[in-house]
């Protein structure tokens, strides 16, 4: 392997416990290795990066295991002086050529790093990164409402309610009104659920009234209760989290702007793409990259 730097380090990241190692010498010739280990606690990683940065070194890479090296990265991307860093792939490090022996992991990845054989994986900019983890966080609370609605919506089927074969959306202005009658009387007769419906739904009002032919208990009163109460706060806690994403998001309005012109991109879509790939595409070297780290088409 021809190298390429003089002065490198690599990682070796565990949950407990980081092992470090840099190499150092003229290229071309012997190196010095020394290798320390250093907890993963805050101060552990203080201790890291300060060794590493009046070491000399500039240039670090640590593989992408688990969540482990997310905290790490986060601090060495904030010494006072710039680190070049990379996140590989383990997988990646293991298809290089080469014998790694009774090689440390740590003195391996440096070995990697100084021949210049490490491919980065794409870490977007902080700013990006903290949108992500709104976005994410919004998919996962969208579901989270899903499987509420879907909750509710069959608990009304094992009660005897069939208020979904008439209403297409049982928490509409509709639905909603039916249930929360439900909640408070156990029943409804064709008086309340007249006043319940609207304009066309009440062309079907008697057989809406069959399909909800039946009385709750208090139990059932009670239970339906707790799991509207428990939708209506996983609501209220999206649009937090759609503000919160706003928020983040208003430094990057014209790029927004830009991508809901793409018929079919909705404002939500396109905080999510931005959330995804950042807003600069030199980390991509063509478009069949992108896609390819998208998962949406193989590497060429």
């Amino acid at each position: 392997m021809k190298d390429l730097l003089e002065k490198c380090c690599g990682l070796d990241v565990h949950k407990d416990v980081i092992v470090a190692c840099i190499l150092s010498g003229p290229i071309g010739k012997t190196t010095v290795s020394e290798i320390r280990e250093f907890s993963t606690l805050a101060s552990g990683l203080a201790e890291l990066r300060d060794w590493i940065t009046s070491s000399g070194c500039s240039h670090v890479a640590m593989e992408s295991t688990g969540i482990y090296w997310i905290a790490l990265y986060e601090v060495l991307e904030a010494a006072p002086e710039k680190l070049t860093l990379l996140v590989v792939n383990a997988r990646h490090m293991k298809n290089v050529p080469g014998k790694k022996t009774d090689m440390r992991d740590a003195e391996w990845i440096a070995t990697l790093l100084r021949a210049g054989l490490l491919n980065a994986s794409f870490i977007p900019e902080k700013s990006i990164r903290e949108l992500r983890h709104l976005t994410r966080y919004r998919k996962s609370i969208v579901h989270d409402i899903t499987s509420q609605k879907n909750r509710i919506e069959k608990f009304l089927q094992s009660s005897g309610f069939r208020l979904s074969s008439f209403v297409s959306d049982i928490f509409g202005v509709t639905g909603r009104g039916i249930i929360l009658h439900l909640i408070q009387h156990g029943s409804i007769d064709r008086d309340a659920l007249n006043q319940c419906l609207k304009t066309k739904t009440r062309e079907r009002l008697d057989e809406i009234l069959a399909a909800l032919n039946g009385t709750l208990s208090e139990h059932q009163r009670d239970f339906l209760s707790l799991m509207l109460e428990h939708y209506d706060t996983l609501c209220f806690h999206l649009a937090e989290v759609e503000t919160a994403i706003l928020n983040e998001a208003s430094p990057k309005s014209a790029q927004v702007e830009q991508l809901i012109t793409i018929p079919g991109i909705s404002a939500t879509a396109s905080l999510s793409i931005i959330a995804e790939i950042g807003t600069d595409m030199d980390s991509f070297k063509t478009a069949e990259h992108i896609c390819s780290w998208a998962g949406l088409a193989p590497p060429r």
